[in-house]
C-alpha cells in the first residue's frame, strides 16, 4: 500500500517537472534556458509550478479510471507537496 502511495507521489513530481519544462520550452518565445534565467530573475517560479502541475489532473483521472486508488492518493499528496511549495515560493 505505501509503496503504491509513493509511486503515485513520485509520479506526480515528475509530471510537475515535466509540466514545467514543456510550458518554459514550448509557451515562451524565448526558449528553456532564456525562460529559466527571466524566471529566477523575476521571482516566478509558483507561476510556473502552478502551470506545471496541470498534467497531475490528467494523472489522477488515469489512476481512478484503472482502480489504482492508493496510487490517486499519492498524486493528491504529491500536489499538496507542490501546493507548499508555491505557497512557499509566493511568501519569501
Amino acid at each position: 500500500m505505501y509503496q503504491k502511495i509513493a509511486i503515485g507521489f513520485l509520479f506526480s513530481i515528475l509530471a510537475t517537472i515535466a509540466g514545467s519544462y514543456i510550458y518554459l520550452e514550448f509557451a515562451t518565445p524565448d526558449g528553456f534556458e532564456t525562460s529559466w534565467k527571466m524566471m529566477i530573475e523575476g521571482h516566478l517560479q509558483s507561476i510556473v509550478l502552478s502551470l506545471g502541475a496541470i498534467p497531475n489532473l490528467l494523472l489522477f483521472f488515469v489512476f481512478i479510471k484503472r482502480k489504482e486508488d492508493y496510487k490517486a492518493r499519492g498524486v493528491l499528496m504529491g500536489v499538496i507537496f507542490i501546493a507548499l511549495v508555491i505557497l512557499y515560493f509566493r511568501i519569501f
